[in-house]
């Protein structure tokens, strides 16, 4: 997968995608980023890249001319996303979409955001990691990326840890337990140790189906309502 990130702080990646698992994939050619600094193709000496919004209002609005020159000088094809509030939520559907594309170009906003001519101009693709908002689009790429990345084959060492991850099967995954087995009084449940791997695999389905009807109701009742189909 190679993936080019527009934006005005390129030197904030490949920031914690450069550690740990994606850190080693980034380095074993797994996958690669190229950053490209949307200042580049501003029209002034000052690298002005934005404008007070039309119509009045607060904030700055990212100018289409300077955005759309650095789309098309870098953008070479394959999927190309916005991070926006706005955008449809990253649900680990998506993200397995996302995993099997070979090029992705993310375009990280700030200020108040980007002219919408230049979403409309290139059919941009918005999308949201949560109902809230950040200072830039940088933070919210990132995570994205953390989430495709690892599902790309190799990245991983055991695949099947992937199998039972919360969201994997509708559900939220069941406890997990290690060593000690005794700790400040509290013991890993038996049948854990039991060894016993058809009574651990219904274990684990009943704590996974407490869990989301207690913790994430909605979840629980879309995974319901999947079994009734």
């Amino acid at each position: 997968m190679k993936v080019k990130v527009l934006t005005i702080f390129p030197e904030l990646f490949p920031g914690f995608l450069g550690y740990s698992l994606t850190g080693r994939a980034l380095k074993e050619g797994l996958w690669a980023m190229e950053t490209v600094n949307i200042r580049d193709y501003a029209f002034d000496k000052h690298g002005s890249v934005d404008d007070t919004p039309c119509g009045g209002g607060a904030g700055m609005i990212m100018r289409p001319d300077v955005l759309g020159a650095a789309i098309k000088a870098n953008y070479n094809g394959g999927r190309i996303i916005y991070m926006s509030p706005r955008g449809k939520p990253l649900t680990q559907t998506l993200v397995h979409e996302l995993s099997s594309e070979t090029d992705m170009t993310i375009i990280c906003g700030r200020f108040e955001g980007i002219d919408e001519r230049v979403i409309e101009a290139f059919n941009i693709e918005e999308i949201s990691i949560g109902d809230y908002v950040l200072t830039g689009g940088e933070q919210a790429a990132q995570i994205m990326l953390d989430a495709v990345v690892r599902l790309i084959p190799g990245v991983l060492g055991n695949t099947e840890s992937l199998e039972d991850e919360s969201f994997e099967t509708g559900l939220l995954e069941h406890p997990q337990y290690t060593r000690p087995v005794v700790w400040e009084d509290r013991k890993v449940p038996e049948v854990l140790m039991s060894g016993h791997h058809q009574n651990i695999a219904k274990w684990r389905k009943e704590k996974a189906l407490e869990l989301t009807k207690e913790k994430r109701p909605d979840l629980y009742k879309k995974y319901l309502d999947s079994k009734e189909v």
